[in-house]
């Protein structure tokens, strides 16, 4: 049953006598946060050493109270740019406080994101999930965190994870976006141990909340909301604040169930630093002035339980910690241009070894993988890329207990196209589960789960179902490099790609380019039931995020049948296969297109040296490079449309680095700069044929 702290409060019911927060730790903790703001705002943005400023003046003191709750070792916090209070809270240096705004080097990105996007790794305390600039893009990974932790207790046996939770900030703003409402979704289909708090200034920037939420309250929309208990409140009173914020926090750690905290807090100050809130009346901001915490907190202790004399003690005591932080901040050098490109992938050290991020993924957890190896191990039959996908899948869940498999129709169904079937029988619904259908749940999901220690492997049913992922997927990719390697995504996103039978706009496009360009991410595209093994099971073993692209045309095509290499058969990234020796031209392409350009370099009389670049990121540029000087000529050809292609890429590199060993144009075959049709006769006449191929590959080497 829901628990609505806010109509109990409105017929008078008293906060709880038992509430007993340590009041001296709070109020030095607020008056910090207080001087940092303060300094900030009035020395530092006007100077221009502080580019971005987000005061928190109003929201500080509930943050506070909130964060020191939280104890466990294993909970989780998902923040957004207001955060700074519970950052404090929960353990942040001063001096990091401090620098991170003023872009100097350590702290949260080393000056290379905005100094309140913060990051803490747990080291035995809190985890603070890498936040993001997005609004709503912090909710679905705390869903994830909040997964996890069951998962640790559940399945892995750690009795540890028992109390642990993962909370999420937000303002009232943010509960319009998808990222809310799907990770409200994931909490209370899942019972998830989560609390969702919703700090209700009445504003999002200028948007008064009666725009966002119907009613202006998100915690009265949800009342009927099933399996959510819902607390509200004054979060600018002291003593009701920690009350809701105490009775939410214990509810989720006994009952392993979610809740939501809808607390009233004043925005004493604008969005930004930049802000001047002409938008808000006199009356409106006489009224937030009259309700700020701070105030209100001074009138809760002194003199019943701090004297004057005391209080004002802790106030110079916090200025001067602050100014002393501020000094030393200032004091760092500014960021090293030199590190600027560092980080956007594992790296090793000066002796060789991998110099892992601090937290995500398995890598540092010290997780072993059986030895692989290069060379195939071939069984008799050949099996097509669907039933080696499977069986590549099945085989890593059976020795590793940290995978996870998950998306829309992968449970009982086994998935849309097949890849699943059997899986959850075998290995339980826990490791292998459906989803509800939201694709920003999958991967912000994903990012959660493997922030957590675990190894998420979702599935997008189709390439342009992704779209409604893309910020998660970027934040994910971008993750490694915007915390300096303290934290890191590594996961394996499946997803079919291209035609069929036939086209459409929704289901057949492969647009690998655009991940390409997604910083971070590593992306495979296999042409045939060997490679997709190979490739698969080094993914799922490496420590990066990476796109595996599976082929519609490819997962039951008689061309794209092999026998099946092996369980320990590893593939590496960046190395391209040489179909064909050639001597006359170089056709460069992979996926479904490879089969085309075989038969087309058959046909066609010419020596053609054919190459299946198999991952593009890394791409084997030494491969194609070498073949072209040798050939002295190029075509490039995919499926994808023309306009910035992944072809125009290769195009670029060898008209930058192999240009005098060229002997004709760099001539790229792809589809038009339309989206895929339906019809077969459409679709047969704008994607690259065997004909068209052919005509190509004669027409090039004849120049």
């Amino acid at each position: 049953m829901a628990v609505t702290a806010s109509s109990t409060a409105r017929s008078g019911r008293p906060p709880r006598s038992d509430v007993h927060p340590d009041w001296e730790r709070v109020t030095r903790l607020l008056q910090q946060s207080r001087a940092l703001d303060e300094i900030e705002e009035t020395r530092l943005l006007p100077s221009r050493q502080v580019l971005y400023q987000f005061s928190a003046r109003g929201h500080d003191l509930a943050q506070i109270l909130l964060g020191l709750q939280l104890t466990d070792p294993h909970d989780g916090v998902s923040v957004y740019y207001r955060s700074r209070p519970l950052m404090l809270a929960v353990g942040v240096d001063l001096e990091d406080a401090a620098a991170a705004p003023l872009a100097r080097s350590g702290g949260f990105s080393d000056g290379r994101d905005i100094g309140v996007v913060f990051n803490k790794p747990g080291r035995g305390a809190v985890t603070v999930l890498p936040a993001c600039g997005g609004v709503g893009a912090q909710y679905t990974p705390a869903a994830g965190w909040a997964q996890a932790i069951g998962y640790h207790h559940r399945v892995l046996g750690q009795a540890d994870y028992a109390r642990s939770i993962a909370v999420v900030l937000g303002g009232d703003a943010s509960v319009a976006t998808a990222g809310f409402w799907s990770a409200l979704t994931l909490a209370t289909t899942l019972r998830l141990p989560m609390l969702f708090y919703v700090e209700d200034n009445g504003f999002g920037i200028s948007v008064s909340s009666q725009l966002q939420t119907p009613g202006g309250n998100i915690a009265a929309n949800l009342r009927s909301f099933s399996g959510l208990s819902i607390y509200e409140g004054d979060g600018a009173e002291p003593l009701e604040a920690a009350e809701r914020i105490g009775t939410a926090v214990r509810f989720v750690r006994e009952q392993r169930a979610p809740a939501l905290l809808r607390l009233t807090v004043p925005r004493l100050c604008g969005h930004s630093g930049q802000d001047t809130q002409t938008y808000k009346s006199a009356g409106t901001l006489a009224r937030e002035r009259s309700n700020d915490p701070l105030q209100r907190l001074y009138r809760h202790l002194v003199p019943q339980r701090m004297s004057e004399g005391a209080w004002r003690q802790l106030e110079a005591e916090a200025v001067r910690a602050v100014e002393h932080a501020l000094e030393r901040a200032l004091e760092r050098p500014p960021p090293d241009p030199r590190r600027v490109r560092r980080y956007v992938f594992t790296e090793h050290d000066a002796v060789g070894g991998l110099e892992l991020q601090e937290q995500g993924g398995l890598a540092p957890l010290g997780v072993v993988f059986p030895p692989g190896r290069a060379v195939a191990e071939p069984e008799p039959n050949r099996i097509n890329m669907l039933t080696a996908i499977r069986r590549t899948l099945d085989v890593e869940l059976a020795r590793n207990p940290r995978m996870v498999v998950f998306g829309e129709d992968v449970g009982p169904k086994g998935g849309v196209h097949g890849a699943t079937l059997g899986l959850q029988e075998r290995h339980g619904a826990a490791r292998v589960f459906d989803t509800s259908l939201s694709e920003e749940g999958i991967i912000g999901r994903a990012v959660g789960l493997a922030l957590a220690g675990l190894l998420p492997v979702p599935e997008i049913q189709f390439r342009k179902y992704a779209d409604p992922a893309t910020e998660q997927l970027n934040d994910c990719g971008t993750m490694r490099w915007r915390t300096v390697n303290r934290f890191a995504a590594p996961m394996v996103v499946r997803m079919p790609v291209g035609f069929l039978k036939s086209g459409d706009p929704w289901h057949s496009q492969t647009n690998e380019v655009a991940w390409v360009h997604g910083i971070g991410w590593r992306v495979a595209v296999p042409s045939n039931a060997e490679d997709a093994v190979g490739l698969l099971r080094t993914a799922l073993r490496g420590n990066e995020p990476t796109l595996f692209l599976e082929h519609r045309l490819l997962l039951d095509g008689a061309w794209a049948r092999r026998p099946y290499p092996g369980d320990a058969y590893l593939l590496p990234f960046g190395k391209a296969q040489r179909v064909r020796e050639g001597s006359e031209l170089t056709v460069v392409t992979w996926g479904a297109m490879l089969e085309r350009c075989e038969l087309a370099a058959e046909a066609s009389g010419v020596q053609v040296e054919l190459l299946d670049l198999r991952t593009l990121l890394p791409w084997d540029r030494t491969a194609v490079l070498e073949s072209v000087r040798k050939t002295r000529r190029c075509l490039i050809v995919h499926e994808d449309t023309l306009t910035a292609g992944f072809g125009a890429e290769l195009a670029a590199t060898l008209a930058s680095e192999a240009f005098f060993s060229l002997d004709a144009p760099i001539e790229r075959l792809t589809m038009p700069d339309i989206p895929s049709p339906h019809s077969p006769v459409l679709l047969t006449a704008v994607v690259p044929s065997v004909e068209s191929i052919t005509r190509a590959i004669r027409a090039l080497a004849s120049v």
